[in-house]
């Protein structure tokens, strides 16, 4: 006779366990500690955009060990080295908090919504949550001994991607661009915009369409350098070269003046990797300041805050692209419902003991976890105290 032993009122005695035909109950995994790293890796060629160059990869590697004996993994891009420290303290402070509690990412989400309320959730301290939440899933497929996305109720399927690049020339990267497309497979080229006036950028682009083709999916990210009006009038100048989409052509906090901007645009209008957490994309959905969504895993919540993310997407009929951090979003878009494009933009590659693989323009998620191992001597190389 299986199951519980019966008190004197009929009911369960406490403390027994259920064991039906055999199968043992599972056991709640437990955080027991949390740790992050400064590294700051180097890039195989400049990014530059409408700002600045990006130069160099500023992580945080995060680390977060249980008592199943497994650690998960998971790192945050920092933008620039000036928010390292403070990342890195944050991501350790709050996992302090954590420490002892079930490893549950969703009530875990809910313990730090409670707890950062107040204070508001952009900037680092939204970071470092999505940054923990990640880690949290990792470790969860680690135990399980799957990838996450089976976790999340998919399986590994190709995601096909765009290779990711600042400014271009057509002339002067063409053997980098030939390469992508004939070597690793990509079937679509980002670039960047706005570094100049509209002459320049329809001069990049015009040069780029001759070069790659009509065949090739091409996307131009102005990086929310632009107002309403220089944004229409430099969209309807480059309607003629068949573009994927705009990216960010305004501000990303103004949801009105992208809704405008959209509805004069003859190209699709994407944004969204500086809207955080669910509660902004429903606010920018709502608003219809876009024709494509592309979260940022670190900026939405993890791989929690982007679920609730995809359904809003699928809700809507918005399809839906990653921004960055290939390694997780080859999981998450794996079981979005308007799936869209996965970004291939390598900052991590140097410090990971698997480095990202594309395959015939492609990406397909790694288990266990989250497939994220470091390169511990190339960590020690790269990191800053």
């Amino acid at each position: 006779r299986t199951g519980r032993r019966r008190d004197s009122c009929g009911g369960m005695r406490s403390g027994e366990e259920t064991n039906l035909k055999g199968i043992t109950p599972m056991t709640t995994a437990a955080i027991t500690g949390v740790a992050a790293r400064a590294v700051v890796t180097p890039m195989k060629r400049p990014l530059r955009n409408a700002f600045g160059i990006i130069d160099s990869g500023p992580l945080v590697l995060i680390d977060v060990t249980t008592d199943q004996g497994v650690t998960g993994h998971s790192y945050l891009f920092a933008y620039t080295r000036l928010a390292l420290k403070p990342l890195v303290l944050l991501v350790e402070e709050i996992g302090r908090e954590l420490t002892g509690k079930a490893l549950v990412p969703f009530d875990l989400m809910k313990i730090m919504d409670a707890r950062f309320r107040l204070l508001g959730w952009q900037g680092l301290v939204g970071m470092a949550v999505s940054g923990l939440d990640m880690a949290f899933w990792d470790a969860l497929g680690q135990i399980a001994g799957k990838p996450v996305v089976e976790l999340l109720g998919g399986a590994p399927r190709p995601i096909p991607a765009y290779d990711s690049y600042g400014v271009l020339d057509a002339k002067a990267d063409e053997r980098t661009l030939r390469t992508a497309r004939d070597e690793h497979g990509f079937r679509a080229i980002k670039t960047k915009g706005g570094h100049g006036d509209l002459a320049t950028d329809e001069a990049m682009i015009k040069g780029l369409r001759t070069l790659l083709g009509p065949d090739m999916a091409l996307m131009l990210d102005f990086n929310q350098s632009l107002d309403p009006p220089e944004a229409t009038r430099r969209i309807t100048r480059l309607a003629d070269y068949d573009l994927t989409w705009i990216e960010e052509p305004v501000p990303q906090e103004n949801l009105s003046g992208h809704a405008r901007v959209r509805e004069r645009s003859e190209i699709p209008i994407q944004a969204g990797e500086n809207w955080w957490f669910p509660r902004g994309f429903a606010e920018a959905i709502a608003a219809g300041a876009s024709d494509f969504i592309m979260p940022d895993l670190m900026k939405v919540g993890g791989i929690t805050g982007w679920l609730n993310v995809a359904g809003q997407a699928d809700a809507a009929s918005v399809p839906m692209s990653s921004h960055i951090l290939p390694e997780a979003s080859a999981h998450v878009l794996a079981v979005t419902p308007t799936a869209h494009w996965l970004e291939v933009l390598d900052f991590a590659g140097a410090i990971l003991a698997e480095p990202l693989q594309v395959i015939d323009g492609k990406v397909t998620a790694k288990g266990p976890g989250l497939g994220l191992a470091w390169n511990e001597s190339a960590v020690a190389k790269y990191q800053v105290t």
